[in-house]
């Protein structure tokens, strides 16, 4: 599957848009990692247990994503995002989304 950001795919066309697709997570990091993550809070600097958590979250959204456009009989995602947004002080919700399209390699 072709993932890009641009509205294009160098040395492709597209031939067909297959429509809007996204992937959404929403993770916890637990109440004992957002312990650790409030006591390192308060010295500054990075906080790794979110980085990570955010991390591996972003991950995931675009594997569903990918899933989900490939079940649309999609072969690449273009103009691929993500936002993200706080439910409740505890969770994180992550979505990567982008339009499933069909592209072929222009043959030279």
């Amino acid at each position: 599957m072709i993932v890009v950001t641009t509205e294009e795919v160098t040395g492709h066309r597209i031939v067909e848009m297959k429509g809007q697709v996204f992937g959404l997570v929403v993770r916890s990091r637990g109440l004992g990692g957002n312990i650790m993550a409030g006591l390192r809070s308060l010295g500054g600097g990075e906080i790794t247990e979110y980085t990570e958590l955010l991390e591996d979250a972003r991950r995931h959204a675009v594997d569903r994503m990918v899933k989900n456009a490939t079940a649309m009989g999609a072969n690449a995602v273009i103009r691929m995002q993500y936002d993200s947004s706080e439910i409740g002080n505890t969770m994180s919700e992550i979505v990567a989304y982008g339009t499933a399209a069909v592209v072929e390699p222009i043959k030279t």
